[in-house]
């Protein structure tokens, strides 16, 4: 078999279509740990100014605000992203990364040091091995990801009506749940990341596809994190 100049060999394609996928999964992973530096660089420069009687207690109007503000964004983000620009898109991104290091800050004064590091670094393992998984796995994860939303649905349910209730026992399941949720929804996003690439997207699109991916897994690590906090949290 011949191949012309303008054709190039199938094993080249290959070798092309390989590039492209590592290119697109470090643009993705780039902005996501972007976000992550952001929320955390925030959230300790807080820790270390504010002091505990505020982020505790006279600050708490700040942490709601901040919360609603983050809900703002995301949805903003999401649904208005046709409609923007990639670089507004980033920027957006960034916000709400900042703004989830503000809460954070509220969040982090309730534990010791220690034990944040010890969630966080249990966190990466355990995201790092459900990405590999959803990027490696020929199993399709498509119906386990319809699957999982419907679950995150009723966990935020539960945790709503357990504002009211304040059981011990709802309060454990939501947490054990919420760390299973997310570690199929890591496999998941990332998955749908791998099969989004092979659209042979370019330009604009493909740097709004980035942004929207590394806010998935963003959203997935700070969700898995916040729950294993929960069990690993050790109080001041």
């Amino acid at each position: 078999m011949e191949f012309s100049a303008s054709t190039p060999p199938p094993y080249v394609e290959q070798r092309a279509a390989a590039r492209t996928d590592v290119a697109f999964i470090r643009q993705v992973f780039a902005w996501m740990f972007g976000g992550l530096v952001v929320t955390g660089g925030v959230a300790a420069l807080l820790t270390n100014t504010l002091s505990h009687e505020f982020l505790t207690d006279t600050g708490m109007p700040v942490f709601w605000v901040a919360i609603v503000l983050e809900l703002v964004v995301v949805i903003a983000l999401v649904a208005g992203i046709n409609r923007f620009s990639a670089g507004f898109a980033t920027t957006a991104f960034m916000l709400y990364a900042a703004l989830n290091g503000l809460t954070f800050a509220f969040i982090f004064a309730f534990y010791t040091t220690q034990s944040v590091y010890t969630a966080f670094f249990v966190t990466a393992g355990m995201f790092a091995v459900m990405a590999a998984i959803g990027w490696t796995t020929s199993i399709d994860l498509s119906k386990l990801g319809v699957v999982l939303l419907m679950a995150l649905f009723g966990l935020i349910l539960a945790t709503i009506v357990n504002l009211f209730l304040a059981s011990s026992a709802i309060y454990w399941i939501t947490t054990y749940a919420g760390v299973v949720i997310f570690c199929g929804l890591t496999a998941y996003d990332m998955q749908k990341l791998k099969r989004l690439n092979t659209e042979g997207m370019t330009g604009e699109v493909r740097d709004k596809s980035a942004v929207l991916g590394a806010l998935a897994l963003y959203l997935d690590f700070i969700n898995l994190f916040l729950f294993l906090l929960r069990i690993f949290g050790s109080g001041r």
